[in-house]
């Protein structure tokens, strides 16, 4: 298999966003095999899967497919994933992790169990190649699986990102319970925002949904700035990321005009927000040297003040998009202090008329408070939080 130039890849992402990763796969022109809950399967070449690290906005992660498998009982699980070619993956001195395990409607259901196989399996191939009697321990390089059971077939995965791609590099700090950066990258494709239209977000917190605007309306892909833990592996090559980095970096354009603002009644949230926005375009701007602004770069940053919900306003009259994270029960204050800024946010229709509203909440009860019924509805599990994103196509 790893002799071949397809690979069998697998994006994670929040269940609910599937589609829009597809999309995204799609468009870096790499070919889908199925989609399932919280993943898209695709196939690549080693340039593909680059691109899918580098270029995928609303994914966690990306791994490698190594092995496929029907695993009705636990010999079978051990013999296939030792039959798996790990020496063609992993050097010698890298040590091996099985970090998550899920079995599903299958006879396998011990998930320690599995784990401690899978380990012993592919640890046995490794040491009888390289000649060793152990596997290092090597806390900063080593290897890590993802063993997922489904109707007795068994899929072995390595995690070929390393951080979790929502770890873009740009928020320093994220404040409270800040929005993962994949998950506001998944509203805003979910939304249908183009660059063209105008953006405001009155809820900005740490500004990860503006930050995320930027990036997207510059055409900078998400992960320019980090490396992976594919770098450290015997099918990584340096001349295929380099070269799947410069076509990234030959469409980032600074030149556009992008109308994105925000604002918080927390001083301190708008603040913080502009620094992370800040450290984002710094990021794109480290990919293409001869486009950094200079003196100029604080004129094409996002207006962010700081401002109550209440008193913010299109400073326009043409029609845009607002997208927000308002504050929630789980994730800020309590239930009753949300349903209280849910009612305040119907001054949104007055201050922003026939704009666009979007709104991700943790309350399914979001629409009877506001006053209005969203046009769709989107349900997201954003890490341990089922959310539902409300859609009104016009205030």
């Amino acid at each position: 298999m790893f002799d071949s130039s397809t690979f069998k890849a697998i994006a994670l992402c929040s269940p609910g966003v599937e589609k829009v990763v597809s999309n995204e796969i799609k468009k870096l022109n790499l070919s889908i095999i199925d989609t399932a809950f919280g993943r898209v399967r695709f196939n690549a070449d080693l340039k593909g899967l680059y691109r899918a690290l580098i270029g995928l906005r609303a994914a966690d992660r990306v791994l490698l497919e190594t092995g496929c498998f029907r695993a009705g009982d636990f010999d079978a699980l051990f013999n296939q994933t030792k039959a798996i070619r790990w020496e063609k993956l992993l050097p010698k001195d890298m040590g091996l992790k099985v970090v998550k395990v899920r079995s599903n409607r299958s006879k396998l259901s011990a998930e320690t169990s599995i784990q401690s196989l899978v380990h012993k399996a592919a640890a046995d191939r490794l040491c009888g190649h390289y000649g060793l009697s152990r596997l290092p321990e090597n806390e900063t390089r080593s290897a890590e699986l993802r063993v997922y059971i489904e109707k007795d077939t068994a899929s072995v995965l390595l995690d070929l990102s390393g951080e979790p791609l929502f770890k873009r590099g740009y928020r320093k700090t994220g404040g409270v319970a800040p929005l993962r950066e994949s998950t506001a990258a998944a509203l805003l494709l979910l939304s249908g925002w183009k660059r063209k239209f105008p953006l405001y977000d009155p809820f900005c917190g740490s500004g990860t949904i503006l930050a995320e605007a930027l990036l997207y309306a510059y055409d900078a892909a998400p992960n320019l700035g980090r490396s992976f833990a594919l770098n450290d592996f015997l099918i990584a090559d340096k001349s295929a990321e380099d070269t799947v980095r410069n076509e990234f970096s030959s469409k980032i354009n600074f030149e556009r005009l992008i109308r994105v603002a925000g604002s918080d009644e927390d001083s301190g949230a708008a603040e913080l927000a502009l620094f992370n926005i800040k450290q984002a375009q710094k990021i794109a701007q480290r990919q293409r040297p001869e486009w950094a602004l200079k003196g100029e770069a604080e004129a094409v940053l996002p207006k962010i003040t700081g401002l109550p919900m209440q008193k913010a306003k299109a400073e326009d009259e043409s029609c845009g998009f607002i997208i927000t994270n308002p504050p929630y029960g789980k994730r800020l204050g309590d239930a009753e202090t949300s349903e209280r800024v849910y009612r305040e946010m119907a001054v949104l229709a007055r201050n922003f008329p026939n704009w666009k509203l979007a709104v991700i909440s943790d309350h399914p009860g979001f629409e009877s408070f506001f006053g209005r019924k969203a046009d769709s509805c989107n349900e997201i599990k954003g890490g341990q939080n089922e959310l539902f994103f409300y859609q009104y196509e016009k205030l």
